[in-house]
């Protein structure tokens, strides 16, 4: 074995992913202690440098990655384009009109997504259901769409702020959607107004809250049961495979035993 395969296979050791996984953890921790100004008026200058050690194990095992798989390896994983860019981000100097840039280094925390398994799942069921989710977002986008326009010509003269042009009434109706005090904020002082109102917001909210968005709690579920089997379907193969290797090495054993067995005398 090359020292190329031994760096690989050390990388993909359950004793390396962990100590990464807590590398990164810790790393969410020390990022969080940087917002408080007592502790880092206290231990500001050792924070930063636990900071640049963490960031400096992520960078060295990014190089490990490429010089293990390559170049074209590494990046035909969709994990490791995304670790690549996450590190990278914290990589940028924070000075001037980059400065935002030093926010966005807690996104190393989201590597844990790409480290722990059930959460790979969890985002490849989220990535598989998008074909589907885009189509309900379309049809909730047209109803929205339709809904806007006509709660802008019915309640708009009345009810500016809420109904006044197209984006505050698909403001309006998103929050009725999401039934964040849609009845008491917004929809009983509109009836007061309008007593039959209730004829279009009732439909609205059934269609949006109890129909379109279940629509798409259901796409997402289907996809993440799918992952699972597939996975479990994966594991099954591997496993029937290993035993049927190792049967194959027994009948092997077993005829070798058997033929020099006949040629004693």
């Amino acid at each position: 074995m090359t020292f190329r395969n031994r760096v690989g296979a050390f990388l993909d050791t359950t004793l390396f992913q962990n100590t990464i996984l807590g590398i990164i953890l810790f790393n969410a921790v020390i990022l969080g202690m940087e917002t408080s100004a007592p502790i880092m008026d206290r231990a500001g200058g050792v924070i930063v440098a636990l900071d640049k050690f963490c960031l400096s194990v992520f960078v060295v095992e990014i190089v490990a990655k490429l010089y293990a798989r390559g170049i074209l390896g590494f990046f035909r994983r969709g994990w490791n384009i995304f670790d690549f860019v996450i590190v990278g981000i914290s990589l940028v100097p924070a000075t001037q009109g980059l400065s935002v840039l030093r926010a966005l280094r807690i996104l190393r925390l989201l590597r844990v997504v790409s480290v722990a398994p059930s959460l790979r799942r969890v985002v490849e069921g989220l990535v598989s259901a998008l074909p589907g989710m885009g189509s309900v977002f379309l049809l909730m986008g047209m109803i929205f769409y339709i809904g806007a326009v006509m709660a802008t010509k019915l309640f708009g003269a009345v009810f500016p702020d809420w109904f006044g042009d197209l984006g505050r009434s698909a403001y309006s109706l998103f929050q009725i959607m999401t039934l964040e005090s849609w009845s008491m904020g917004i929809v009983r002082p509109v009836m007061e107004v309008f007593p039959f109102a209730w004829a279009f917001f009732v439909p609205f909210i059934m269609v949006t809250t109890f129909a379109v968005v279940n629509l798409l709690v259901g796409l997402i579920v289907n996809s993440m049961q799918d992952a699972h089997h597939a996975e479990d379907t994966a594991k099954t193969d591997s496993y029937r495979d290993e035993v049927l290797a190792r049967l194959a090495h027994l009948e092997a054993l077993i005829r070798e035993g058997n033929t020099g067995s006949d040629r004693r005398p």
